[in-house]
């Protein structure tokens, strides 16, 4: 494909270079955009740097909206002390919507017009709806949304006709639930991330890890079946398909280009970059960790996730067993703020996780390894152990690698 090198939306120095990839371009809210994605990663992992970075460049940059205060000194040092009671929940919250205004409008400036800038909003979070509105209000280009079907998304969205809707889900059927849900409403999504439990990081899109190798995750059938689901359905509108987890490299996008999906999603070798928000002792937990380091195990939200084993893990897991035999529900959570909706700590759920989520996912952001969590996805990173710049990494993505041609 020969492109101008004078695309708006993408920059001009990496213009020529995806000329000659072979790759195809995503069409996605009136933008020809990199088909490279750069997928949502709390808490405060993909803040404004990273996902500005990223739309810079002309691919898609992800914020997630989960605890941005926490990048935010002023708005920590007001809500320092508030761990409990309604109050509390609301001066956090409050905190967390004006970080969130804050990071959408640096990531902006940062982006200087190309790419596209997207929220990624969990739908298992409580504030799950307020943050999407206000993400909403400030003109992000897109809403992503995962942890959970997000039927509600385009009643949420109704004044904001102009921005784009993201689902992401896992298989076939999920994609036409979505869809037919989401016709009645007389929205479709502008697009569908397909993310592959047994690939991508952190929350899991299946019910329990021993449904991680399902084969109806596998791209090889999702894709061709969501595509022909939409042919089927007479939808007029082309919604592309974007593939998440264990993307790696050049060869994983054609590869699943070739599968009929528009884009593909990465998140662990963004966050690794330079740019990622995150300190840089997470980036070197994320970039050194080995096939064998992962774990998967049943997070607070009652669903599979997959994290590098650090001692605070290994440890949890090992007295997993035992808190959960003691689970009872905590009548004054002390993080009741922008928090999960349902979780197996505060509302003593026996089968779930028994940790706050949000406190481990700080301390990875900190670079604490004794006591962070740190999810990451499968797969070797495209510069190994190495902390390089998001341009070096697009240009690799968008580079084929000699060796590897048929």
């Amino acid at each position: 494909m020969t492109l101008p090198r004078s695309l708006p939306h993408i920059d001009p120095a990496i213009t020529l270079l995806f000329a000659h990839s072979g790759l195809t371009p995503l069409d996605l809210n009136g933008r020809t955009l990199l088909p490279v994605v750069q997928g949502g990663m709390g808490v405060g992992v993909s803040a404004n740097k990273l996902a500005g970075s990223v739309a810079a460049l002309g691919g898609v940059g992800t914020i997630s909206s989960v605890d941005l205060r926490r990048h935010h000194p002023d708005l920590m040092e007001r809500t320092r002390g508030m761990n409990a009671g309604g109050a509390a929940k609301e001066s956090i919250n409050a905190a967390n919507l004006e970080a969130l205004q804050r990071e959408i409008g640096a990531a902006r400036e940062r982006s200087q017009g190309r790419g596209l800038l997207a929220i990624n909003v969990m739908r298992a979070v409580s504030e799950y709806g307020p943050s999407v509105k206000r993400a909403l209000e400030c003109g992000i280009d897109a809403v992503v949304v995962g942890a959970g079907l997000p039927l509600d998304l385009p009643d949420l969205a109704q004044d904001h006709p102009q921005a784009a809707l993201v689902p992401i889900l896992s298989d076939a059927r999920g994609v036409q639930l979505v869809v037919k849900k989401w016709e009645r409403k007389k929205r479709l999504p502008d697009a569908i991330v397909i993310e592959h439990p047994r690939l991508a990081g952190g929350h899991l899109g299946a019910a329990k890890i021993a449904d991680l190798n399902d084969p109806r995750f596998d791209f090889e059938n999702v894709i061709p079946q969501s595509l022909a689901f939409l042919r089927s359905a007479g939808i007029e509108k082309e919604i592309p398909l974007i593939a998440a987890g264990g993307i790696r490299s050049y060869e994983d996008i054609a590869r699943v280009q070739a599968l009929g999906a528009a884009a593909a999603q990465l998140g662990t070798p963004f966050a690794v970059t330079e740019e990622g928000d995150a300190h840089l002792e997470f980036k070197r937990v994320l970039a050194e960790a080995t096939e064998e380091d992962l774990v998967e195990f049943i997070s607070v939200a009652g669903l599979p996730a997959r994290a590098v084993a650090t001692p605070w893990l290994r440890n949890y897991l090992k007295a997993q067993a035992r808190l959960q035999s003691v689970a009872h529900v905590k009548p004054r959570c002390t993080l009741a703020f922008d928090c999960l909706a349902q979780c197996g700590l505060r509302d003593g759920l026996p089968g779930w996780g028994q940790f706050c989520i949000d406190t481990q996912l700080a301390a990875a952001l900190r670079g604490d390894v004794k006591k962070g969590l740190f999810f990451r996805g499968v797969g070797a990173l495209p510069f190994g152990d190495q902390i390089r710049s998001v341009r070096e990494l697009m240009e690799r993505l968008l580079t084929r690698n000699p060796a590897l041609a048929l």
